[in-house]
Protein backbone atom coordinates (compact mmCIF):
# COMPACT_ATOMS: atom_id res chain seq x y z
CA UNK A 1 0.00 0.00 0.00
CA UNK A 2 1.21 3.25 -0.81
CA UNK A 3 1.39 6.09 1.84
CA UNK A 4 0.38 9.72 1.69
CA UNK A 5 2.60 11.20 -1.11
CA UNK A 6 3.20 13.66 1.29
CA UNK A 7 5.27 11.83 3.51
CA UNK A 8 7.85 11.35 1.10
CA UNK A 9 10.18 13.83 0.66
CA UNK A 10 13.25 13.71 -1.59
CA UNK A 11 16.43 12.25 -0.45
CA UNK A 12 19.87 11.21 -1.61
CA UNK A 13 20.89 7.57 -2.20
CA UNK A 14 23.69 5.90 -3.80
CA UNK A 15 22.79 2.96 -5.77
CA UNK A 16 25.30 -0.16 -6.58
CA UNK A 17 25.54 -3.03 -8.93
CA UNK A 18 27.50 -5.54 -9.79
CA UNK A 19 26.05 -7.39 -13.23
CA UNK A 20 25.88 -10.62 -14.50
CA UNK A 21 28.40 -9.71 -16.66
CA UNK A 22 31.40 -9.86 -13.75
CA UNK A 23 32.97 -6.71 -14.78
CA UNK A 24 32.90 -4.66 -11.86
CA UNK A 25 30.76 -2.37 -9.79
CA UNK A 26 29.11 0.56 -11.07
CA UNK A 27 27.94 3.18 -8.23
CA UNK A 28 25.16 5.98 -8.74
CA UNK A 29 23.44 8.98 -6.95
CA UNK A 30 20.53 10.12 -7.34
CA UNK A 31 17.82 12.23 -5.77
CA UNK A 32 14.27 10.56 -5.25
CA UNK A 33 10.98 10.60 -3.61
CA UNK A 34 11.00 7.08 -4.54
CA UNK A 35 8.43 8.09 -7.22
CA UNK A 36 10.26 10.43 -9.88
CA UNK A 37 13.61 11.48 -10.15
CA UNK A 38 14.83 14.83 -9.24
CA UNK A 39 17.91 14.79 -10.02
CA UNK A 40 20.99 12.82 -11.02
CA UNK A 41 24.53 12.84 -9.21
CA UNK A 42 27.61 11.71 -10.30
CA UNK A 43 28.38 8.12 -11.17
CA UNK A 44 31.45 6.03 -10.65
CA UNK A 45 32.35 2.36 -11.85
CA UNK A 46 35.42 -0.08 -10.86
CA UNK A 47 36.34 -3.12 -12.55
CA UNK A 48 37.12 -6.45 -10.81
CA UNK A 49 40.83 -7.96 -11.09
CA UNK A 50 41.06 -11.01 -13.25
CA UNK A 51 41.45 -12.59 -10.65
CA UNK A 52 38.40 -11.70 -8.38
CA UNK A 53 36.21 -12.42 -11.20
CA UNK A 54 37.44 -15.59 -11.82
CA UNK A 55 36.70 -16.59 -7.84
CA UNK A 56 33.18 -14.58 -8.69
CA UNK A 57 32.55 -16.62 -11.67
CA UNK A 58 33.75 -20.06 -9.67
CA UNK A 59 30.28 -19.04 -6.89
CA UNK A 60 27.96 -19.25 -9.81
CA UNK A 61 25.61 -22.41 -9.76
CA UNK A 62 26.80 -22.71 -6.21
CA UNK A 63 24.11 -21.91 -3.25
CA UNK A 64 25.94 -20.06 -0.47
CA UNK A 65 26.58 -21.86 3.07
CA UNK A 66 29.27 -21.82 5.95
CA UNK A 67 32.31 -22.29 3.34
CA UNK A 68 35.02 -20.63 4.25
CA UNK A 69 35.22 -19.47 0.63
CA UNK A 70 31.69 -18.43 0.35
CA UNK A 71 32.50 -15.78 3.54
CA UNK A 72 35.70 -14.80 2.35
CA UNK A 73 34.06 -13.85 -1.44
CA UNK A 74 31.27 -12.09 0.26
CA UNK A 75 33.79 -10.31 2.48
CA UNK A 76 35.83 -9.19 -0.48
CA UNK A 77 32.98 -8.47 -2.64
CA UNK A 78 31.34 -5.82 0.08
CA UNK A 79 34.60 -4.27 0.69
CA UNK A 80 34.98 -3.67 -2.99
CA UNK A 81 31.72 -1.99 -2.63
CA UNK A 82 32.61 -0.14 0.52
CA UNK A 83 35.89 0.66 -1.76
CA UNK A 84 33.89 2.10 -4.22
CA UNK A 85 31.29 4.52 -1.98
CA UNK A 86 34.43 5.80 -0.63
CA UNK A 87 35.92 6.88 -4.28
CA UNK A 88 32.21 8.57 -4.98
CA UNK A 89 32.21 10.31 -2.10
CA UNK A 90 35.86 11.67 -2.09
CA UNK A 91 35.76 12.91 -6.16
CA UNK A 92 32.60 14.59 -5.42
CA UNK A 93 33.87 15.89 -2.12
CA UNK A 94 30.80 14.13 -0.45
CA UNK A 95 30.31 13.67 2.90
CA UNK A 96 28.32 10.62 4.33
CA UNK A 97 26.15 12.38 6.74
CA UNK A 98 24.74 14.11 2.92
CA UNK A 99 23.47 10.44 1.79
CA UNK A 100 20.32 8.94 3.32
CA UNK A 101 20.40 5.53 1.72
CA UNK A 102 22.60 3.00 0.07
CA UNK A 103 20.69 0.23 -2.48
CA UNK A 104 23.47 -2.92 -1.94
CA UNK A 105 22.17 -5.22 -4.44
CA UNK A 106 25.42 -7.91 -4.21
CA UNK A 107 26.31 -10.43 -6.37
CA UNK A 108 23.62 -13.15 -7.37
CA UNK A 109 25.06 -16.33 -7.11
CA UNK A 110 21.98 -18.75 -7.42
CA UNK A 111 18.75 -17.80 -8.48
CA UNK A 112 15.92 -20.72 -8.65
CA UNK A 113 12.20 -18.55 -8.00
CA UNK A 114 10.87 -22.02 -8.90
CA UNK A 115 12.31 -23.65 -5.62
CA UNK A 116 12.02 -20.44 -3.36
CA UNK A 117 14.90 -19.20 -3.62
CA UNK A 118 17.34 -16.49 -4.84
CA UNK A 119 21.06 -16.03 -2.98
CA UNK A 120 22.77 -12.64 -3.30
CA UNK A 121 25.96 -12.54 -1.67
CA UNK A 122 27.25 -9.16 0.06
CA UNK A 123 27.24 -7.99 3.40
CA UNK A 124 25.18 -5.00 4.07
CA UNK A 125 25.14 -4.96 7.83
CA UNK A 126 29.37 -4.92 7.08
CA UNK A 127 28.50 -2.05 4.40
CA UNK A 128 26.47 -0.08 6.73
CA UNK A 129 29.05 -0.06 9.07
CA UNK A 130 32.14 0.50 7.45
CA UNK A 131 30.23 3.53 5.31
CA UNK A 132 28.25 5.46 8.57
CA UNK A 133 24.98 5.24 5.89
CA UNK A 134 21.97 2.83 6.39
CA UNK A 135 21.94 0.16 3.52
CA UNK A 136 19.13 -1.37 1.91
CA UNK A 137 19.79 -5.05 0.42
CA UNK A 138 18.12 -8.45 0.05
CA UNK A 139 16.00 -6.65 -2.57
CA UNK A 140 14.54 -10.15 -4.05
CA UNK A 141 14.30 -12.35 -0.82
CA UNK A 142 10.52 -11.04 0.02
CA UNK A 143 9.38 -11.53 -3.45
CA UNK A 144 10.73 -14.97 -3.95
CA UNK A 145 8.99 -15.83 -0.84
CA UNK A 146 5.67 -14.62 -1.37
CA UNK A 147 5.74 -16.82 -5.31
CA UNK A 148 7.43 -13.95 -7.40
CA UNK A 149 10.27 -14.49 -9.79
CA UNK A 150 12.07 -11.94 -7.70
CA UNK A 151 13.15 -10.70 -11.25
CA UNK A 152 13.72 -8.06 -13.24
CA UNK A 153 13.72 -5.40 -10.62
CA UNK A 154 14.79 -2.58 -12.44
CA UNK A 155 11.19 -2.32 -14.35
CA UNK A 156 9.78 0.20 -11.89
CA UNK A 157 12.66 2.54 -12.19
CA UNK A 158 12.13 2.47 -16.22
CA UNK A 159 8.76 3.19 -15.58
CA UNK A 160 9.59 6.02 -13.77
CA UNK A 161 12.48 7.31 -16.21
CA UNK A 162 9.78 6.80 -19.03
CA UNK A 163 6.99 9.05 -17.79
CA UNK A 164 7.08 11.48 -19.96
CA UNK A 165 8.36 9.16 -22.84
CA UNK A 166 5.73 8.07 -25.48
CA UNK A 167 4.19 4.61 -25.57
CA UNK A 168 4.55 1.70 -26.26
CA UNK A 169 7.91 1.50 -25.52
CA UNK A 170 10.21 -1.39 -24.88
CA UNK A 171 13.51 -0.77 -22.46
CA UNK A 172 15.94 -3.69 -22.89
CA UNK A 173 18.68 -4.25 -20.52
CA UNK A 174 21.49 -6.73 -21.60
CA UNK A 175 23.62 -7.68 -18.81
CA UNK A 176 24.81 -11.19 -18.53
CA UNK A 177 20.86 -12.14 -19.13
CA UNK A 178 18.99 -9.85 -20.77
CA UNK A 179 15.30 -8.35 -19.51
CA UNK A 180 13.14 -6.53 -20.99
CA UNK A 181 10.20 -4.10 -19.26
CA UNK A 182 7.33 -3.24 -21.78
CA UNK A 183 5.56 0.12 -21.05
CA UNK A 184 1.73 0.12 -22.74
CA UNK A 185 0.27 3.28 -23.99
CA UNK A 186 -2.39 3.04 -21.03
CA UNK A 187 0.59 3.04 -18.28
CA UNK A 188 0.64 -1.12 -18.12
CA UNK A 189 4.04 -2.84 -17.35
CA UNK A 190 5.39 -5.94 -18.07
CA UNK A 191 8.49 -7.27 -17.17
CA UNK A 192 10.25 -10.28 -17.47
CA UNK A 193 13.99 -12.03 -18.75
CA UNK A 194 14.09 -12.48 -22.33
CA UNK A 195 16.77 -15.13 -22.46
CA UNK A 196 20.73 -14.93 -22.46
CA UNK A 197 22.67 -11.62 -22.83
CA UNK A 198 25.99 -11.03 -22.87
CA UNK A 199 26.68 -14.16 -20.81
CA UNK A 200 26.92 -16.76 -23.35
CA UNK A 201 29.04 -14.69 -25.73
CA UNK A 202 31.26 -13.84 -23.00
CA UNK A 203 31.84 -17.34 -22.26
CA UNK A 204 32.81 -18.83 -25.16
CA UNK A 205 35.03 -15.96 -25.71
CA UNK A 206 36.85 -16.62 -22.54
CA UNK A 207 36.89 -20.11 -23.85
CA UNK A 208 37.81 -19.71 -27.20
CA UNK A 209 39.81 -16.86 -27.36
CA UNK A 210 40.73 -16.55 -23.77
CA UNK A 211 39.30 -12.91 -24.05
CA UNK A 212 36.49 -11.67 -21.28
CA UNK A 213 34.07 -10.36 -23.99
CA UNK A 214 33.76 -9.83 -27.25
CA UNK A 215 34.59 -6.14 -27.43
CA UNK A 216 32.35 -4.04 -29.54
CA UNK A 217 31.36 -7.65 -31.09
CA UNK A 218 34.26 -7.27 -33.63
CA UNK A 219 34.83 -11.48 -33.29
CA UNK A 220 30.88 -12.24 -34.11
CA UNK A 221 30.88 -9.39 -36.58
CA UNK A 222 33.93 -11.67 -38.77
CA UNK A 223 31.81 -14.92 -38.50
CA UNK A 224 28.59 -16.46 -39.93
CA UNK A 225 25.39 -17.41 -38.60
CA UNK A 226 25.15 -21.12 -37.78
CA UNK A 227 21.19 -21.74 -38.82
CA UNK A 228 21.27 -25.39 -37.32
CA UNK A 229 22.51 -24.69 -33.81
CA UNK A 230 20.29 -21.18 -33.93
CA UNK A 231 17.74 -22.99 -34.46
CA UNK A 232 18.80 -25.94 -31.68
CA UNK A 233 19.38 -23.00 -29.25
CA UNK A 234 15.90 -21.35 -29.53
CA UNK A 235 14.45 -24.29 -29.36
CA UNK A 236 14.20 -24.32 -25.26
CA UNK A 237 10.77 -24.15 -23.02
CA UNK A 238 11.79 -20.98 -21.44
CA UNK A 239 10.66 -19.37 -24.82
CA UNK A 240 7.02 -20.64 -24.82
CA UNK A 241 6.34 -19.81 -21.10
CA UNK A 242 4.26 -17.02 -20.42
CA UNK A 243 5.88 -14.15 -18.29
CA UNK A 244 6.21 -13.04 -16.03
CA UNK A 245 8.96 -15.18 -16.17
CA UNK A 246 13.07 -14.95 -14.85
CA UNK A 247 16.21 -16.70 -15.41
CA UNK A 248 19.69 -17.74 -13.59
CA UNK A 249 22.97 -16.75 -15.57
CA UNK A 250 23.75 -20.31 -15.85
CA UNK A 251 20.43 -21.41 -17.36
CA UNK A 252 21.39 -21.93 -21.06
CA UNK A 253 24.37 -23.38 -22.94
CA UNK A 254 26.29 -22.55 -25.65
CA UNK A 255 26.56 -26.29 -25.89
CA UNK A 256 25.52 -26.54 -29.15
CA UNK A 257 27.67 -24.04 -30.67
CA UNK A 258 30.98 -26.13 -29.36
CA UNK A 259 31.87 -27.23 -33.10
CA UNK A 260 31.91 -24.02 -34.20
CA UNK A 261 34.88 -21.61 -34.79
CA UNK A 262 35.36 -19.16 -32.23
CA UNK A 263 33.90 -16.16 -35.12
CA UNK A 264 31.03 -18.37 -35.88
CA UNK A 265 30.34 -19.48 -32.24
CA UNK A 266 29.97 -15.72 -31.45
CA UNK A 267 28.23 -15.15 -34.49
CA UNK A 268 25.62 -17.46 -33.45
CA UNK A 269 25.21 -16.64 -29.69
CA UNK A 270 24.96 -12.95 -30.89
CA UNK A 271 21.94 -13.91 -32.70
CA UNK A 272 21.10 -16.14 -30.23
CA UNK A 273 20.66 -13.32 -27.97
CA UNK A 274 18.63 -11.36 -30.39
CA UNK A 275 16.41 -13.55 -31.58
CA UNK A 276 15.70 -14.31 -28.04
CA UNK A 277 14.48 -10.69 -27.66
CA UNK A 278 12.37 -10.94 -31.34
CA UNK A 279 10.56 -14.33 -29.31
CA UNK A 280 10.01 -12.05 -26.13
CA UNK A 281 7.81 -9.40 -28.44
CA UNK A 282 5.22 -12.47 -28.70
CA UNK A 283 3.92 -11.66 -25.18
CA UNK A 284 3.42 -8.00 -26.00
CA UNK A 285 -0.55 -6.84 -26.32
CA UNK A 286 0.83 -3.84 -28.43
CA UNK A 287 3.80 -3.46 -30.63
CA UNK A 288 6.67 -1.14 -28.81
CA UNK A 289 7.31 2.29 -31.19
CA UNK A 290 10.81 1.95 -30.03
CA UNK A 291 13.44 0.13 -28.45
CA UNK A 292 16.05 1.81 -26.03
CA UNK A 293 19.04 -0.11 -25.21
CA UNK A 294 21.00 -0.50 -21.93
CA UNK A 295 23.56 -2.34 -20.05
CA UNK A 296 26.95 -3.36 -21.36
CA UNK A 297 25.26 -5.10 -24.60
CA UNK A 298 24.57 -2.05 -26.09
CA UNK A 299 28.08 -1.39 -26.66
CA UNK A 300 28.52 -4.35 -28.98
CA UNK A 301 27.64 -2.94 -32.60
CA UNK A 302 26.99 -6.34 -33.70
CA UNK A 303 24.73 -7.19 -31.37
CA UNK A 304 22.88 -3.60 -31.80
CA UNK A 305 22.85 -4.51 -35.60
CA UNK A 306 21.19 -7.84 -35.23
CA UNK A 307 18.63 -6.13 -32.75
CA UNK A 308 17.71 -3.86 -35.60
CA UNK A 309 17.12 -6.55 -38.17
CA UNK A 310 15.19 -8.84 -35.64
CA UNK A 311 12.94 -6.30 -34.73
CA UNK A 312 10.60 -4.07 -36.61
CA UNK A 313 10.94 -0.81 -34.55
CA UNK A 314 14.06 1.78 -34.01
CA UNK A 315 16.59 0.03 -31.66
CA UNK A 316 18.58 2.74 -29.87
CA UNK A 317 21.03 3.08 -27.12
CA UNK A 318 19.38 4.84 -23.85
CA UNK A 319 21.54 8.23 -24.18
CA UNK A 320 19.32 9.22 -27.20
CA UNK A 321 16.50 9.84 -24.49
CA UNK A 322 19.01 11.65 -21.92
CA UNK A 323 19.56 8.93 -19.61
CA UNK A 324 22.93 6.90 -18.57
CA UNK A 325 22.98 3.01 -20.37
CA UNK A 326 26.35 2.19 -17.79
CA UNK A 327 24.80 4.06 -14.47
CA UNK A 328 20.48 2.74 -15.10
CA UNK A 329 21.11 -0.40 -13.16
CA UNK A 330 23.02 1.21 -10.32
CA UNK A 331 20.53 3.85 -10.21
CA UNK A 332 17.55 1.16 -10.42
CA UNK A 333 18.82 0.00 -6.74
CA UNK A 334 19.17 3.78 -4.89
CA UNK A 335 15.95 4.56 -6.29
CA UNK A 336 14.67 0.70 -4.97
CA UNK A 337 16.38 1.28 -1.99
CA UNK A 338 14.19 5.00 -1.56
CA UNK A 339 10.70 2.97 -2.16
CA UNK A 340 12.03 0.43 0.34
CA UNK A 341 12.44 2.81 3.30
CA UNK A 342 9.13 4.16 2.32
CA UNK A 343 7.16 1.06 2.18
CA UNK A 344 6.75 1.13 -1.47
CA UNK A 345 6.09 -1.26 -3.69
CA UNK A 346 8.95 -2.61 -5.76
CA UNK A 347 7.97 -5.79 -7.82
CA UNK A 348 3.94 -6.06 -9.21
CA UNK A 349 2.36 -8.96 -10.76
CA UNK A 350 3.31 -7.82 -14.27
CA UNK A 351 6.96 -7.65 -13.41
CA UNK A 352 7.49 -10.71 -11.12
CA UNK A 353 4.38 -12.37 -10.68
CA UNK A 354 4.24 -12.04 -7.33
CA UNK A 355 -0.08 -11.81 -6.42
CA UNK A 356 -0.03 -8.08 -5.30
CA UNK A 357 2.24 -4.96 -5.06
CA UNK A 358 4.98 -5.82 -2.50
CA UNK A 359 7.67 -3.73 -1.58
CA UNK A 360 10.87 -5.67 -0.20
CA UNK A 361 14.58 -5.27 1.21
CA UNK A 362 16.29 -5.73 4.74
CA UNK A 363 17.30 -2.38 5.93
CA UNK A 364 21.11 -2.29 7.81
CA UNK A 365 21.54 0.74 9.93
CA UNK A 366 25.41 2.19 10.79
Amino acid sequence: MEHDKDQHRTIAAIGLMSGTSMDGIDAALIETDGRSIKRFGPVCSVAYDELFRRRLRAMLGWKPDDDAEWAEIGRVLTEKHIEIVQQLLDENGLEPASINVIGFHGHTVWHSPEDGETYQIGDGALLARATGIPVVNDFRIADVAAGGQGAPLASLYHGALAHDLEKPLAVLNIGGVANVTWLGSDDRFLAFDTGPGNGLIDDWVLLTINQAMDEGGRLAKDGRVDDAVLEKLLDHPYFEQVPPKSLDRLDFSFEPASGLTPEDGAATLTAFTAEAVRKAQAFFSEKPNRWLVCGGGRHNGTLMNYLRQSLDAPVEPVEVVGWSGDALEAQAFGFLAVRSLYGLALTLPTTTGVAQPLTGGVLHKP
